[in-house]
């Protein structure tokens, strides 16, 4: 009976597990995840997760639907940079106030008449509101922590309504902490933060983070029917070996990112309805392309 039952034993062989696939997705869930828990979360009534949620599209990217006019982006300049932008005016310098956090590398990462004064107030007052007690989950530390690297207008909508300003602040990009401050009349209205993990194995030279989508989406409410024209943004992680990236959204000619101490920012105007998440590309220094998001699995390419 032994022998027998030890035969049986042999015979079976279970099938090997789909290893692949679910590496994948583990990846995908840990770029997407928050960083942020408890009291932190409960500040985000006006962006809440449910309306800037990224749905599935791991299809190819189809044609989109919209054609932005030529925008005003974030100029170019070379990552890790500390002195003033390229081709920018000196003022846009490294280094912050006292007490406060550091400016962004050139002058075209603060846009639509936001000076940095008015930035670094949002951030300021953002922080104080919304933050959780020192030490805890929730706590998001002080305004001198962070870098600015994006501000733009932001245009309310049916989950969020009142237009304002959006911005957007990181820590080192070792850390990938980046926070979002929603502004309206001079007074903070929310914030939406997160974590890029740039140490997940398999990641590329070029990480966007899912959660971030509130800079270039409007509720999916309104879907469809978003306000226009719309003032639109994105961030992300590069690393050194990255000397360009671009960020195409709808059918308008790509945007040439800032590249600011590992981090990218780009921002552009949409003129029509879209149905495809911003396109990103990376290039090395001899103008190999190293990235595409559209190779990129980890990234959701269709918006809710």
């Amino acid at each position: 009976m032994r022998e027998l039952l030890a035969e049986d034993a042999y015979t079976i062989r279970p099938s090997s597990a789909p290893y692949p696939a679910i590496r994948r997705r583990g990846l995908a869930e840990r770029r997407r995840r928050v960083a942020l828990t408890g009291a932190a979360l409960m500040t985000l009534a006006a962006v809440p997760v449910g309306a800037y949620a990224v749905a599935g599209g791991n299809g190819g990217r189809g044609a989109d639907t919209a054609a932005p006019k030529p925008s005003v982006s974030a100029p170019h300049s070379p990552a890790g940079s500390t002195g003033g932008s390229t081709g920018g005016s000196p003022s846009a310098t490294s280094t912050g106030t006292a007490g406060g956090p550091a400016q962004p590398a050139t002058d075209g990462q603060l846009l639509d008449g936001i000076t940095f004064a008015q930035a670094a107030d949002g951030l300021k007052k953002c922080l104080a509101a919304e933050g959780g007690p020192p030490g805890s989950a929730a706590d998001l530390g002080e305004a001198e922590d962070y870098r600015i690297i994006l501000a733009i207008k932001s245009t309310g909508d049916s989950n969020a309504p009142g237009d304002g300003i959006y911005v957007t602040a990181v820590k080192e990009r070792s850390a990938g902490r980046w926070v979002v401050c929603s502004i309206k009349d001079g007074v903070a209205s929310g914030i939406s933060a997160g974590t890029i993990d740039t140490g997940v194995p398999g990641t590329g030279p070029v990480v966007v983070d899912g959660n971030g989508g509130q800079l270039y989406q409007q509720s999916f409410m309104d879907k469809g029917r978003w306000k226009l024209p719309f003032r639109w943004g994105m961030i992300g992680t590069v690393e050194a070996s990255v000397a360009k990236v671009t960020v195409s959204y709808g059918d308008g000619g790509p945007v040439t990112a800032a590249l600011d101490h590992g981090w990218f920012a780009a921002a552009g105007m949409l003129n029509q309805q879209v149905t495809l998440a911003p396109h990103i590309k990376g290039y090395d220094g001899s103008g190999k392309l190293v990235y595409d998001s559209d190779e990129d699995e980890t990234y959701q390419r269709t918006l809710p």
